[in-house]
């Protein structure tokens, strides 16, 4: 039987005002900011169970465009039920956009049968604190020679297990968006 989805992830939606939508949904909507920058917003309900449930993203040019939706993601119950879904997505044909991991959970990004941005995730159990993805090869055998199950990205020119992700991922963070003043 094929891998199927477990539950509904997040919903991103394009915006033309982030400050504004930013206070309309931490102020007046009462949901708790999990990642922000220049570009998005990401929002929880109750950030102890879902990282965010609402991402709004620059892009929207205007009021009356009806180009609003960023992406549909749908979270999955297992790393073997992602592998499956990835594996359909390409023999049906549908356009991956990308395949990364955000540390917390692995995403496979692709184009729905009309095109809109549609994300399969499997959330890891690993925390992340910064809104970035690194490519990963979810196909890579899950055994690491001690018999536990990881996947293995590509941090700059180093390939990390995911069970050695979390100081590698952080420093690569820290790396590319914390100003620490030393500029």
């Amino acid at each position: 039987m094929s891998a199927r989805i477990a539950g509904f992830g997040h919903l991103g939606i394009y915006v033309q005002d982030l400050e504004r939508m930013t206070v309309f949904w931490r102020d007046f909507m009462g949901m708790t900011i999990t990642k922000q920058n220049d570009s998005s917003a990401f929002f929880s309900s109750d950030p102890e169970r879902s990282d965010h449930e609402i991402v709004l993203m620059k892009g929207r040019p205007s009021p009356e465009d009806p180009h609003l939706i960023n992406q549909i993601s749908m979270r999955v119950s297992s790393l073997d039920d992602l592998r499956d879904f990835y594996r359909r997505i390409k023999k049906e044909g549908y356009p991956i956009d990308q395949l990364v991991t955000h540390a917390s959970a692995i995403g496979c990004y692709f184009r729905d049968p009309e095109g809109n941005r549609t994300e399969v995730f499997w959330v890891t159990g690993l925390p992340s604190w910064a809104g970035v993805g690194v490519p990963i090869d979810i196909e890579r055998p899950d055994d690491a020679g001690n018999g536990e199950r990881t996947a293995v990205v590509s941090i700059g020119h180093h390939e990390v297990a995911a069970d050695g992700l979390g100081a590698a991922w952080n420093a690569l963070a820290h790396e590319r968006f914390i100003d620490d003043g030393d500029a």
